[in-house]
């Protein structure tokens, strides 16, 4: 595991900590390569919930703007590289919906930019009242359209809209209000309330998330009559499960449930 990204294990909840305080957290070339080894790595683990948590002063403060204006040193001005890493940060992205097991942001501070869409892209986020988020790349002549992607699938579009255009921050409850993070708790309280949010769906049938979470991401953007039939074969899918059907003897029988998993 790289320095850039570590890693803890308790109780079913695997930690991933973001730790390049200097750049921000920034999504530089080596932070998205750290990132998608330790996504890799818990994806073929027993974890059943991932946090996702940064060092410094930021959350993640979005793509490496020194390493972008670097990259203007090539013949074509940069455009194959720019394209490289918005490639690589997507299938980043990706990798986080596609991961069997739930991520939960834990947000302590600014979030801007790629650092918004990565929380965006997170299945759930529980922010300090601090926090900030942001879609500022317009501020700098930038338009954030990589992000604007994450940010509209959490977000009415309307607001999106307005953040993406004027480049305005938000504050954590506002975030929490359009449906950007879960809740907005006190900065003393975030650890707690991400911790015990992660606990709570620790503490279900793992293999029974891990087809919820598959199905969920891959129904969203259906068609209702598609979505429902690929709906039904997760249903069914889960009910073949035998831990399944030991929960659902055990309610009937008032009794607590002997899960394998």
């Amino acid at each position: 595991m790289s320095d850039m990204v570590l890693r803890s294990d308790t109780d079913g909840i695997a930690t991933l900590t973001l730790n390049d305080p200097d750049t921000l957290n920034s999504l530089s070339d080596a932070m998205l390569a750290a990132l998608s080894r330790a996504l890799a790595d818990i994806a073929e683990s027993d974890a059943r919930v991932v946090i996702l948590r940064a060092e410094g002063k930021a959350f993640c403060a979005g793509h490496n703007l020194r390493e972008m204006q670097a990259m203007r040193q090539a013949e074509d001005g940069g455009a194959a590289r720019f394209a490289d890493l918005f490639d690589r940060c997507a299938a980043v992205m990706a990798q986080i919906t596609q991961l069997p097991q739930p991520v939960i942001a834990q947000v302590h501070a600014l979030a801007t930019a790629a650092g918004c869409q990565l929380v965006a892209t997170c299945d759930m986020a529980v922010a300090a009242e601090s926090a900030r988020f942001g879609v500022n790349g317009v501020n700098i002549g930038l338009f954030c359209s990589t992000p604007m992607v994450a940010l509209t699938r959490n977000i009415p579009r309307k607001h999106a809209m307005e953040m993406l255009t004027t480049g305005t921050f938000i504050d954590a409850a506002r975030a929490a209000g359009l449906g950007l993070v879960n809740r907005a708790v006190p900065d003393g309280a975030l650890e707690e309330e991400t911790h015990a949010l992660a606990a709570t769906v620790a503490s279900k049938l793992s293999r029974a998330v891990r087809i919820g979470k598959g199905a969920f991401h891959a129904q969203a953007d259906l068609p209702v009559a598609e979505a429902y039939a690929l709906a039904r074969d997760a249903m069914v899918a889960n009910l073949s499960e035998a831990d399944t059907a030991e929960g659902i003897q055990t309610f009937l029988e008032k009794r607590a449930p002997g899960w394998t998993q």
